[in-house]
């Protein structure tokens, strides 16, 4: 049984992009002056994901185990907004 080779493409057949570097000059001042900043590292971790539509991780609500907090729904009015069950 013969087997045959496949030849791996190389760089020339694909040439890999140049990737500029995303950071605003701001941001990392910003993260420089205070690197516990919330939106200085936001703002340096959206710059890095630009185009893709995933965001970071840090955008995710609520922090540890607590629940992020609410929308405004208030479950005690809700329950006084429905009527008596007969």
């Amino acid at each position: 049984m013969a087997r045959s080779h496949r030849a791996q493409p190389s760089t020339a057949d694909h040439p890999i992009p140049k990737v500029r570097t995303a950071h605003d000059a701001t941001d990392d001042a910003r993260l420089r002056r205070d690197p516990a900043d919330e939106d200085a590292k936001l703002d340096v971790a959206l710059d890095e994901t630009f185009p893709s539509s995933d965001a970071p991780a840090n955008t995710q609500p609520g922090k540890g185990r607590d629940p992020a907090p609410s929308s405004g729904y208030d479950a005690s009015a809700e329950r006084a907004r429905k009527p008596a069950a007969k």
